[in-house]
């Protein structure tokens, strides 16, 4: 993997940054979502589709919710996800996983030791920090079960707020968001290969029913691929995946990652195991195998580590990558700096070596 050096990606930051416009960073960012889908922009630009293709930074951050302390944060959504959020606004397109359910009722799921849930704040709390979209692909996003994904549903809908992974019907979980930016046609794809056993059919969107787009269904994560595919310069596919405090991939995300390349992904990004895991070059693509807690109110010591993922894309290559790392303090990712952040990036580098993953392309 080439990582850049701080001076050259604060220049493409300050660059992108200088793009934007408007107290929430997102209107300047360029996003227009095809005709009856949700809209990450409200003043798109005219015609993106007819402009010609410009290098773009793509910013990921990891597990977030608000629970515990970082719920009375939600009250001033402008500076909920605190200082990180200059990072997200920079980038020409930011994603977090979403890992809570949108809803204040609902019944807690059967068996669960821990159930997320958040406001419909907390949509416009992302909004506000910069993130584009989200998934709520994941083991949280369906806590409250049928009625807290209604909730959820309606909460997505009236927001505007682009959420992937979750649908009234699979179509719409497995559906990829679309978007445009700087002449770069995207589309973002979410699903989970994680789900308790006891919940997966309860879970898992099907024809007849909503819920979660799951990547246990490789069949069908590789045709949610392929048409993402269609008319599309660059595909991203977010993956809830992987063991809790595991550092190295499972066979299972390698497998799934090597099937979802083949099928016309270029760029996979994931999480779940509340830790950071390796990123790298498979066949050319980029996979990220886990991104570790963002905004997280529990986290502490090893999964209190965080940082903020951010590409350099150009058309459909990852050309530059560099992660800048942050500590969790009271359920925020505090940016770090000087030696601490150098010595946190090495570490950062050297979990590749497990992952099967090389460093360029």
């Amino acid at each position: 993997m080439r990582v850049f050096a701080l001076v050259a990606m604060g220049a493409l930051i300050a660059a992108a940054a200088s793009a934007c416009s408007g107290s929430d960073g997102q209107e300047a960012k360029g996003a227009t979502p095809p005709a009856g889908s949700p809209s990450a922009s409200a003043k798109a630009r005219a015609n993106p589709s007819k402009a010609a293709a410009q290098p773009i930074i793509l910013a990921f951050g990891g597990d977030t919710h608000f629970e515990g302390q970082l719920r009375s944060r939600l009250a001033n959504p402008a500076t909920a996800l605190g200082p990180v959020a200059s990072t997200l606004r920079a980038a020409d397109l930011a994603m977090v996983n979403l890992e809570t359910a949108i809803t204040t009722g609902g019944t807690k799921a059967p068996g669960k030791e821990f159930a997320f849930r958040a406001p419909p704040s907390a949509l416009t709390a992302l909004r506000r920090a910069g993130v584009d979209v989200a998934s709520m692909a994941n083991n949280h996003g369906m806590d409250y079960m049928e009625e807290g994904l209604r909730d959820s549903l309606a909460a997505i809908k009236r927001s505007g707020f682009p959420v992937v992974g979750i649908g009234r019907d699979e179509d719409q979980a497995y559906r990829a968001y679309r978007t445009t930016v700087k002449g770069n046609r995207i589309a973002i794809v979410g699903a989970t290969q994680v789900l308790d056993d006891n919940l997966v059919t309860a879970w898992t969107a099907t024809g007849s029913k909503g819920g979660l787009a799951s990547a246990k269904d490789i069949p069908r994560m590789v045709q949610a691929v392929k048409d993402a595919r269609k008319d599309s310069d660059l595909v991203i596919v977010h993956l809830h995946w992987g063991q809790e405090l595991k550092a190295c991939p499972l066979p299972r995300q390698q497998e799934l990652a090597k099937a979802l390349v083949a099928a016309g992904a270029d760029i996979i990004v994931g999480g779940h195991a509340h830790i950071p895991l390796g990123g790298g070059y498979l066949n050319g693509k980029y996979v990220h195998y886990g991104m570790g807690n963002f905004v997280f109110s529990s986290a502490h010591d090893q999964t209190a580590k965080s940082g903020v993922l951010l590409l350099k894309v150009e058309g459909r290559k990852v050309t530059k990558v560099k992660w800048k790392p942050a500590q969790i303090v009271g359920g925020l990712p505090i940016p770090m700096k000087g030696a601490a952040a150098a010595a946190e990036v090495e570490r950062w580098n050297g979990l590749r070596e497990c992952t099967g993953l090389t460093e360029g392309p």
